[in-house]
């Protein structure tokens, strides 16, 4: 007899029906079963991460309040004269609020060398027929260039400008178009300060064009410096004090801040009196209120993720651990400060908590400006001092998100729950897949059974048809 390939064909019976009914019957219960809580420890996961991304966003800020450098900036304002910007300024935490005039009377530039008239016909005349070695200083800097043999006026500027050696030397050519000046070869150096003049010299007398002139030392030198093209020094007056530097940028010249000469002073023709910049130094105001403003920010969503997630239906409703962290961050903001000058607690330096739990600015005692204005430097102390509010509220905050924390440990349980009910499915597919495998050959069985009782049915039919007088009905 064939083999039945499908249940019922051998019998006729709905046989695929009666197996697939007695699968779902164990099936679908425990799948729901399983649907229903994979959904419960993902809803749960989902509001653990949202409360934990909330804590991090706060610890974030509250590792900015921690760090005193915050609370220590100083901001220079500048009022310009009227001719344009001469200065800019770059305080340190370190200096001491107060207001300046600066006026820049000189400013730093290097040395500019040209060579006499004539001395080149034009760009394309031989320096040096025989080549040599051209040595170039200014102050503490020098190189060393060989000049080729039949090098030209235009080789030799490309030559000095490509120099890997080069120390700041910028080589020109002017062309005068006038036969009896011909071309120039300008040298500008970037060495300033009183001092350090460009020096050239040469190892040969057949570039002594080249070389700088000096009356005593090389009065053959060819190139010359103006005394308006000398190097020199940048000069500044601080409150009629006058300060000198061999750069434009003076450091400390008002402790703990630089100040960079941009352009000379204009000097009144009559009374000779250069006009000044009116320089304030102040406290950072607005970064300390960007800050407070960010805690406030940041600690009142931790507050509304909390309130939301234990709310009745949602996932933490009467979780212990949001009501306690609830509680400890208020006992934290709480915290009686020391050394913080006037203020006993941070509710001291213009922050309150409302009937919602929510932290906003307030006056109650005295706001945030009066604060500034009074103890600038104790409101620093009050966040990042060793006792300071930050301190407690890192230590707190990092028990919940940090690598070990509480929520992370929730995290890694939710999802080895979750990984462990993909385990339950996988296991109970294959009981099920095993169900329907011997519930196959059980009715496999009765499926060939019941085919061969039809076959034995028809076959006896057949022969008492063919008795004589057996009469079928009709």
């Amino acid at each position: 007899m064939p083999l039945i390939t499908s249940a019922g064909v051998g019998s006729g019976l709905d046989l695929e029906s009666i197996i697939k009914a007695s699968v779902d019957a164990e099936n679908r219960p425990k799948m729901q079963q399983f649907a229903i809580k994979d959904e419960a420890l993902k809803v749960e996961l989902s509001a653990v991460g949202e409360v934990k991304s909330a804590i991090s966003k706060l610890n974030d800020t509250v590792e900015k309040l921690a760090d005193i450098s915050n609370f220590n900036k100083r901001v220079a304002n500048i009022t310009q004269p009227t001719s344009g910007d001469i200065i800019s300024v770059t305080p340190t935490s370190d200096i001491s609020v107060g207001n300046f005039d600066i006026a820049v009377t000189q400013l730093a530039q290097g040395s500019r060398a040209v060579t006499a008239d004539n001395a080149f016909a034009s760009s394309d005349t031989v320096v040096s027929a025989s080549g040599g070695t051209l040595s170039f200083a200014a102050g503490t800097n020098s190189f060393d260039l060989t000049v080729t043999a039949g090098m030209t006026l235009n080789e030799l500027r490309d030559a000095i400008n490509a120099d890997d050696n080069n120390f700041g030397l910028t080589a020109n050519i002017v062309n005068t178009g006038d036969p009896t000046v011909g071309s120039k070869l300008v040298l500008t150096s970037s060495i300033t300060g009183d001092g350090n003049d460009l020096v050239i010299t040469s190892d040969t007398s057949e570039m002594d064009a080249l070389e700088t002139h000096d009356a005593t030392t090389n009065p053959a030198g060819g190139m010359t410096i103006a005394d308006d093209d000398k190097a020199q020094n940048a000069k500044i007056t601080v409150d009629g004090l006058e300060v000198t530097s061999s750069t434009n940028t003076f450091k400390d010249a008002v402790q703990d801040m630089t100040i960079t000469a941009k352009a000379k002073s204009v000097q009144d023709a009559t009374t000779s009196v250069y006009e000044t910049a009116k320089l304030s130094v102040e406290y950072d105001r607005e970064s300390v209120n960007t800050l407070i403003d960010e805690l406030i920010t940041n600690y009142n969503a931790v507050i509304g993720q909390i309130g939301f997630q234990t709310r009745i239906g949602r996932p933490l409703n009467g979780d212990s651990s949001m009501r306690s962290l609830d509680d400890q961050l208020i006992s934290a903001l709480s915290k009686p400060l020391t050394d913080a000058g006037p203020f006993g607690s941070i509710f001291d330096i213009g922050l309150g908590v409302d009937k919602e739990g929510y932290l906003e600015k307030s006056s109650l005692v005295r706001s945030l400006n009066d604060a500034m204005d009074s103890n600038f430097d104790d409101i620093g102390t009050a966040f990042a001092g060793p006792n300071g509010v930050a301190k407690e509220l890192e230590s707190l905050l990092g028990n919940y998100v940090d690598s070990g924390g509480l929520l992370k440990q929730r995290e890694d349980s939710l999802n080895g729950q979750i990984k462990d009910l993909e385990d339950d499915v996988i296991n109970h597919e294959y009981r099920m897949q095993s169900l329907e495998d011997r519930l196959r050959k059980q009715y496999a069985g009765l499926d060939v059974l019941i085919a061969q009782m039809q076959q034995t049915q028809n076959y006896l039919g057949a022969q008492l048809a063919n008795l004589p007088g057996f009469t079928s009905k009709k």
